[in-house]
């Protein structure tokens, strides 16, 4: 079992990640975010065809269709695959085609002005505005609820102050997600939301940990200071927690390089979520608890004196 000092360097990771915390909120507000067609509206379409063309001929094509087509994304997609001989290309346009018959119209049209008798059409992904805007705000709403729904059964698991600290470093890990994806301009879609959402379960498993073997450690020497014990107690877990999130790291960095577009917005969510998580759950949520208990035993000191 290691003996580190991690409690006594507390107020050194808490600076650190005031710093994170303070460098990601910047970045989000000056950068925004990158957002996919299931939060900003518009038409995701995947395209195939023999022919390579460069991304200014999809654009020049595109143009000619509707000169607001200029700031559409386009991406060259490579998926995976031996025998894949077709080009791939990922269009995302704010306009949405609410007929079948609209979007054979541009379809016919992006082909006519590229001049391709073999392209086809992948994908078609279709996001009203006000779908956009609905789906946005039911998946914050789904990240707060779950928050709170965490902050209630700490609570009763362990104590409110277990739970404000759990709390606090599942913020910690979600500002400075959000704030790598904000930096790299990773794609924000629900893949996004749901790397948050196991973000979430994947941190409070670690802090939840470290947690137990607190309280088992406490009821069997209650008269140790609060430091002494928090800090065994996360050397002893340590290992275990790091072991847990190599392996992890290791699948989701591999989902990220090699699992394509698709899964980017998930792998690397995941993939950062990771080392941020387990960060938090050994040098933020533990050292937290510790000024929470110690107010705790003051005030209960002070009423105590009163009292007589």
């Amino acid at each position: 079992m290691p003996n580190l000092n991690i409690v006594g360097k507390r107020k050194v990771f808490i600076y650190l990640s005031l710093a994170l915390i303070i460098f990601c909120v910047i970045v989000i507000f000056v950068k925004g975010f990158n957002f996919g067609v299931d939060f900003s509206g518009g038409s995701e379409i995947v395209i195939s065809c023999q022919e390579a063309y460069s991304i200014d001929q999809i654009r020049n094509a595109l143009q000619q269709i509707d000169p607001s087509y200029a700031t559409a994304k386009i991406v060259s997609a490579k998926p995976s695959g031996e025998n894949i001989t077709k080009n791939f290309y990922v269009i995302t346009i704010k306009d949405s085609f609410p007929t079948s018959q609209k979007k054979d119209e541009f379809i016919a049209a992006l082909a006519a002005n590229l001049q391709s008798v073999d392209l086809g059409v992948e994908q078609f992904n279709d996001v009203s505005g006000y779908a956009a805007k609905e789906i946005k705000s039911y998946a914050w709403y789904a990240i707060i609820i779950t928050l709170v729904v965490l902050l209630i059964y700490i609570t009763i698991r362990f104590q409110f102050s277990y739970a404000i600290g759990a709390i606090l470093a599942l913020a910690h890990d979600v500002i400075i997600t959000l704030g790598l994806y904000s930096l790299f301009g990773i794609e924000m879609n629900l893949m996004a939301v749901a790397a948050f959402l196991t973000l979430v379960g994947y941190s409070l498993n670690d802090t939840i940990v470290v947690y137990d073997r607190i309280r088992e450690n406490r009821a069997k020497s209650k008269s140790t200071p609060i430091e002494e014990i928090i800090n065994s107690s996360i050397n002893e877990v340590l290992v275990r927690c790091l072991h847990t999130s190599v392996t992890t790291f290791i699948v989701a960095f591999l989902m990220l390089i090699i699992g394509g577009r698709a899964i980017a917005p998930f792998a690397f969510g995941l993939t950062m979520g990771v080392v941020v998580g387990t960060y938090s759950s050994i040098f933020i949520a533990s050292p937290i608890v510790i000024s929470m208990v110690k107010n705790k035993k003051k005030g209960t000191k002070k009423a105590s004196s009163k009292a007589r």
